[in-house]
């Protein structure tokens, strides 16, 4: 296996232990994962391609839904000051 697949094994493996986290302690972590994730995807596309590229990305868009959707909203405009 190569560096970048191991390398984004222990991102999924560092992921899960912080969403066993409760609420209050996961965002910290969670941004950094977050913020990791794009150069790890960089990454293993460059030594895998497109397709590991995709199945990883989804891996990524499956742990942080939640958040991505909020953010996404949020850059809209379409996120009102009292959440839900």
């Amino acid at each position: 296996m190569s560096i970048s697949l191991i390398l984004a094994s222990f991102w999924v493996l560092a992921a899960t232990v912080v969403a066993m986290l409760p609420m209050r302690m996961q965002f910290i972590p969670g941004i950094g994962l977050l913020t990791l994730s794009v150069p790890l995807l960089g990454y293993v596309g460059w030594q895998h391609g497109g397709w590991i590229v995709l199945l990883v990305l989804l891996g990524v868009l499956s742990m942080f839904r939640r958040p991505l959707f909020y953010f996404t909203k949020k850059v809209l405009g379409r996120v009102s000051e009292v959440s839900e």
